[in-house]
């Protein structure tokens, strides 16, 4: 199976803003004193050049728009609702937040299917809504396709029952942990495994002190070692800055570049950039608006197609 694709869904937002439902286990986020308008309008700047960035390189971006009479001021971050796979499946994952999940929209499935691409099954656990359980797509899980192992940090927006009801469906073997980030003196849950990870063909970047139990850490770290990746530390403060929030993705002749945000990318020390450039070129863009409201980033904002043409 392939690690990496050159195809990404991108949703262009029309009414981003801090979204107050998700501010509660979200600690990256902030809330910036101007109006919704300006928000959204920076916001979409960033989208547009960070969309820019990623064609300019051959990456296919697929842009759709976001519908403004939904109200969905997340809807940049479509990687939480939705993963395509390269088996022509679909999951459709169960979401935290109320107004978020007004985000699956049908739309997108006639759009991937009119750009040519193959939806054979769609696989919907967004019934674990109407019990109070979650689990928030390529946010909550990182995968490792071509390795099939599938990685999750626990937290409110991750049930440990259904990310195994996952990897069973998808033929994924589970390697559960938690990580924790410092808020006012206390431990707490990280949100989402892919603020604090990213996986990448041959390496991957990861904030291994946010994982306290030192088996759970070895696990992880074992893991990885015996796919042969590169294990690339960063700290808890770079993680602040969002850069364990990172995509490997494919230009054009297959070349590999890692995405992450402009934050991301001044916060990474001369020797991690040079561990990191060993393997593929970085392509970093300003997300400021995004990241500070939104408390997601770069990798949020790409959801990787995987389906076959059809």
């Amino acid at each position: 199976m392939q690690q990496t694709t050159n195809t990404i869904l991108m949703i262009r937002p029309v009414s981003f803003r801090m979204n107050e439902q998700t501010a509660v286990n979200n600690y990256f986020q902030e809330d910036l004193k101007i109006k919704n308008a300006e928000i959204n309008k920076k916001a979409q700047e960033e989208f547009d050049a960070f969309v820019d960035k990623l064609r300019a390189v051959g990456v296919n971006v697929i842009v759709e728009n976001d519908d403004e009479l939904m109200d969905t001021p997340d809807s940049i971050f479509p990687n939480n609702w939705v993963s395509f796979h390269q088996n022509g499946d679909v999951a459709l994952y169960p979401m935290f937040a109320e107004n978020r999940r007004k985000e699956r929209r049908d739309e997108v499935f006639i759009r991937l299917e009119n750009e040519g691409f193959k939806i054979n099954n769609i696989i919907d656990y967004t019934s674990a809504e109407d019990e109070g359980f979650f689990l928030e797509g390529t946010g909550s899980i990182l995968l490792d396709r071509a390795n099939d192992i599938a990685y999750c940090a626990l937290s409110p927006r991750a049930d440990e029952d259904l990310f195994i009801e996952f990897c069973e469906d998808f033929e994924y073997t589970p390697v559960l942990f938690t990580a924790y980030q410092t808020v006012d003196d206390k431990r707490l849950p990280i949100y989402h495994t892919n603020v604090m990870m990213c996986l990448a063909e041959t390496f991957a970047v990861i904030c291994l002190d946010t994982i306290d139990d030192k088996k759970e850490r070895k696990s992880v770290t074992s893991s990885l070692e015996k796919t042969n990746k590169k294990i690339i530390k960063i700290t808890e403060q770079q993680m602040n800055h969002f850069a364990g929030n990172m995509l490997q993705v494919k230009g054009a002749d297959d070349k590999l570049y890692l995405v992450m945000s402009q934050a991301a990318h001044e916060s990474l020390t001369p020797t991690q950039i040079d561990l990191i450039e060993a393997h593929c070129p970085i392509i970093s863009s300003s997300l400021e608006t995004i990241e500070t409201c939104g408390g997601g980033s770069a990798r949020c904002m790409m959801a990787e197609v995987f389906l076959p043409k059809g």
